[in-house]
């Protein structure tokens, strides 16, 4: 077990005073069995008219803030501490109908897993789903796991991360033609290689802790982290992080799940104002342990 500490800063800026519209921030961990939450706390300046809490349609924990003043700054800082529990590839207890690909979920959790499943992504020539059936073997049994770990090595070791700052997610068969991208391209990549394998795949948001920010090799440190879920029978939500071929949740913090990156931004908020006042923003993410 480790105790995370997680420091995550954003500053707007602005050319003149504007106005703010209603600003959802998702900083807060999911509690669960490998991490749980210990203390949070969010400062706003200017100081916000109201926050108010709400779980979204996926379970996250939301913040509704409205802001009241004009400004020419508008900064978030959050901050949690957490104990995590690593879960390593080799504690996943797969169902043994499920430990050769292909199989089938159970009829019952087929409604609720069917959104996650379907693609969700134009793919005409079905370039992704070619590109993952390579790692099918076809003539003898393919192991579940091993497909999974594979097509997820593949993307962290043949594929260029680099940090972009346009807004947005690459599609799937744009990160493939480049063979490059941020960790929410390369997230969303492997699950939409995963859906057209047939199998349940959601995005996660959150933070990765990096032992040695200078020396490290470890990708998507000092900002927010995407990675990937797969759904297995018997061993459930399983973590992917095809940025860093890390299989299982060590050095993930868990913040948000959703169907789709765009369901599950960090942070995100309107101001009154042209494209032309906006000068800028910073982020800035700590991750340390205790």
């Amino acid at each position: 077990m480790s105790i995370f500490s997680v420091r995550h800063v954003t500053s707007y800026r602005y050319f003149r005073e504007v106005a703010f519209g209603e600003h959802r921030v998702m900083f807060r961990p999911r509690d669960s069995f490998d991490q749980r939450l210990i203390d949070t706390s969010l400062a706003i300046d200017p100081e916000p008219h109201r926050v108010r809490w709400i779980h979204d349609a996926f379970g996250n924990c939301v913040a509704l803030v409205d802001i009241a003043s004009s400004a020419r700054e508008l900064r978030f800082e959050t901050r949690i501490t957490l104990d995590h529990t690593p879960q390593l590839a080799l504690d996943f207890q797969i169902d043994s109908a499920a430990l050769t690909y292909p199989f089938s979920y159970d009829a019952d959790e087929v409604p609720d897993l069917a959104p996650a499943i379907q693609r969700h992504y134009r793919d005409s020539d079905d370039e992704i789903g070619r590109w993952a059936r390579q790692f099918v073997r076809y003539g003898q049994p393919t192991e579940t796991g091993h497909l999974l770990m594979t097509l997820c090595y593949a993307i962290s070791e043949s594929f260029s991360y680099r940090r972009r700052l346009e807004h947005g997610t690459q599609t799937p068969v744009q990160t493939l033609s480049l063979r490059s991208g941020s960790c929410r391209d390369f997230a969303l990549l492997m699950m939409e290689a995963v859906r057209s394998l047939g199998l349940a795949a959601r995005f996660v948001t959150g933070y990765i802790y990096v032992a040695d920010r200078d020396g490290s090799t470890t990708l998507g440190g000092g900002s927010t982290h995407a990675w990937c879920q797969v759904y297995l029978p018997g061993a459930g939500w399983t973590e992917f992080d095809p940025t860093n071929g890390i299989v299982g949740n060590r050095d993930l913090i868990r913040v948000a799940v959703a169907r789709d990156p765009r369901q599950a931004v960090p942070l995100s908020g309107s101001y009154d104002g042209s494209v032309s006042d906006f000068d800028g923003m910073t982020v800035q993410v700590n991750v340390t342990t205790q």
